[in-house]
């Protein structure tokens, strides 16, 4: 089989993993060495399909042991197979490189044998590229679950970023979907890099840019409250950099998945990043942003201003007297705008006028601070979820359509999954 053969396989094997993402680490070539990364990292760029393309994306294998019915590299599954070998991967990465083709590597893989034998396939991949070629640029490597700790200590000395993905939001669905998989396994290296990491690992030159993991959604029943609250305890306790959800391409027609002419639920996926994004930057804790009577996403409005019109208690907001962490509060209102709002506050007085040239987006904002030209969200929250949800173009609503059962979902949640 050629290079260019195997390249046609264990790239679209390796779609479906959405973890790529900006470096977050510095790096100048030593010298004779070839490639560097900067902390804005990757620059992006996207496939027709929405997928990040900006890292050589592969598999070192495709031809997996395992058999997990959400994946299209399982052992069941009739697909052509193919395997790279450590230097195939490091000469085509370096041929792509000096062709400014890419900006690093993304290297993961099936599981060929037992995991430690597939991390030690990849390790001397990313030694001949260390060593040999002398590449310091990027690579972001997959940990495989049960990896022992003293591979992934090499591993983790030769990748800039290491991912274990989690796949599944509970035990329960993995070891339906996946048997071959044990929850402790994903969790294993993690816990390793977590703790390698308190203890000055990353200045070691120990996964600089630190470690990240990836759900699957939609190919399990788990409700969003149950996936942001995983995501929640995931971020405490391992410190991940980032948590990415991929909405569920059916690859098999199995009745323990969805359809296999069922939709992938992006729009679920949206909001799951919108939500992770209020957690991580704006102090939100999962279970502000859904509960247990609400365990779904509001599918007409995003989770920031779902909340804003089901807590009318916490508004007016007095853009000129209230606290950085009350700003963040604010449909509208940003990191970036919060910190220009505290700036320009103490040379003049703010109006919604002045807001929109601070960067805030008034559209939104106008309902739930003072002096703003909306309906006030604390005097009339159905009238402000409705004009929000119009002004976003979010659904063309009905004429026909029965008033009061179309106003049930504007407030709390639709009370089901997003399709």
């Amino acid at each position: 089989m050629t290079i260019e053969e195997k390249l046609k396989i264990l790239t679209d094997g390796a779609k479906y993993d959405a973890a790529c993402t900006s470096s977050g680490v510095s790096r100048v070539a030593s010298e004779g060495g070839i490639g560097s990364t900067s902390m804005g990292g990757i620059c992006h760029a996207f496939s027709g399909d929405g997928r990040c393309i900006s890292l050589l994306k592969i598999l070192l294998s495709n031809a997996c042991c395992y058999d997990c019915a959400y994946c299209v590299n399982r052992v069941s599954n009739d697909v052509p197979r193919a395997t790279f070998t450590a230097e195939e991967i490091a000469a085509l990465t370096m041929n792509m490189y000096r062709r400014y083709y890419i900006e690093g590597l993304f290297l993961s893989s099936g599981v060929l044998g037992t995991p430690d034998n597939t991390t030690q396939q990849m390790i001397k991949a990313l030694e001949l590229l260390r060593v040999k070629y002398k590449f310091c640029g990027y690579i972001h490597a997959k940990a495989i679950p049960g990896t022992s700790p003293d591979l992934l200590e090499k591993l983790g000395r030769l990748a800039d970023r290491v991912s274990s993905n989690i796949e599944l939001p509970s035990s329960a669905s993995l070891k339906l979907l996946a048997p071959d998989k044990e929850k402790r396994d994903v969790l294993a290296p993690m816990g390793y890099i977590s703790t390698r990491h308190e203890n000055g690992g990353a200045k070691e030159g120990f996964v600089r840019a630190g470690q990240s993991t990836q759900m699957i959604i939609g190919a399990t029943p788990e409700s969003d409250l149950k996936i942001i609250r995983l995501s929640e305890g995931l971020y405490g306790r391992y410190k991940l950099k980032r948590v990415f959800y991929s909405a569920y391409i059916p690859v098999a027609d199995n009745s323990l998945l969805p359809a296999p002419d069922s939709k992938p639920p992006l729009l679920r996926e949206h909001r799951l990043y919108q939500a992770d994004w209020l957690m991580r930057f704006y102090n939100f804790k999962a279970d502000e942003i859904l509960d247990e009577s609400h365990p779904y996403f509001n599918e007409f409005l995003d989770p920031k201003c779902n909340w804003a019109v089901n807590h009318p208690e916490y508004f007016p907001v007095d853009v000129n007297r209230a606290e950085y962490e009350t700003l963040l509060r604010v449909p509208g209102i940003g990191v970036k705008s919060a910190r220009r709002i505290m700036v320009a506050r103490r040379q003049r007085r703010l109006d919604i006028f002045a807001l929109g040239k601070l960067g805030v987006v008034v559209r939104r904002a106008k309902y739930f601070v003072d002096g703003g030209t909306g309906v006030r969200a604390a005097d009339n929250p159905e009238r402000a979820a409705r004009e929000l949800i119009a002004g976003e173009n979010a659904r063309q609503l009905s004429l026909f359509e029965d008033t009061d059962a179309g106003a049930a979902p504007l407030l709390g949640n639709a009370g089901r999954c997003i399709p």
